[in-house]
């Protein structure tokens, strides 16, 4: 399996390749910007798995993320933020989102579920791993969901979530059916906004409002319609992770 690490510092980064190579048979790249990792994609014939710094100097690893896809069909994708471990809320199981100080031993453990993962030829992700990335690395726009025939969108502003849309519903009665969402398929733009800010209490609150809203009461989502957020004049900049279906 051919992989691709980018991350703007070094002294993260190279260790990282150093740990793959050392503890897999995989071939590992590393790139410490945005620009020298398309280099080194327009140079190889196939790429398995992206490890990226979400953001950082040269590095915007979402939307880095969305052009490899295109490129490199089943491509699966990592997320390295910024954010302390600690400051999560959520530990989930075959996450693809590691914090600093990052885990070797759990980071080797995706790398090889992956290899299993990208057989089935889509990167997939639970909502909460995403939301909860995104919160807190404070992020603004949407990201929109997609799983089998139900696709949903939550809008964000500084990181706290202020709307949400599945189907026919609204606020915060769609984030309780969202979160439960596992295998998905997902795909965010800073430039989107909300229609209106209808979620107001902190994001914590509100996701795991709705977590232990599910675990009390275990209900059937209901069936969801194609959602079109308002991009307000700009052109939508979708981040595609695993081709989830286009807005509009």
């Amino acid at each position: 399996m051919q992989v691709l690490i980018v991350h703007r510092d070094a002294e993260v980064g190279e260790p990282l390749v150093e740990m793959v190579k050392e503890h897999t048979e995989h071939h590992c790249g590393f790139a410490a910007s945005d620009r020298e990792a398309l280099a080194w994609a327009r140079g190889v014939s196939r790429c398995s798995l992206f490890i990226t710094q979400l953001r950082g100097d040269g590095v915007d690893g979402l939307s880095l993320g969305g052009t490899l896809s295109e490129m490199f069909a089943g491509l699966q994708t990592m997320f390295l933020p910024d954010y302390y471990t600690s400051e999560q809320r959520l530990d989930l199981a075959n996450t693809k989102v590691f914090p600093e100080p990052i885990d070797g031993e759990r980071l080797l453990q995706a790398i090889a579920f992956a290899e299993t993962q990208r057989q089935v030829g889509q990167d997939l992700y639970h909502a909460l791993d995403v939301l909860q990335m995104l919160c807190l690395a404070r992020r603004s726009g949407a990201v929109q969901f997609v799983k089998g025939s139900k696709t949903a969108v939550v809008f964000l502003k500084s990181g706290q979530i202020i709307h949400a849309e599945q189907g026919a519903m609204r606020d915060q009665e769609a984030l309780y059916h969202i979160v439960p969402w596992d295998a998905v398929e997902f795909a965010y733009d800073q430039y989107v906004r909300a229609p209106a800010e209808t979620i107001q209490v902190p994001w914590e609150e509100a996701i795991i409002g709705a977590v232990s809203r599910r675990n009390a009461q275990v209900v059937g989502a209901a069936p969801a319609k194609g959602l079109q957020p308002a991009a307000e004049g700009k052109e939508t900049r979708w981040s595609i992770f695993g081709r989830p279906r286009k807005l509009g």
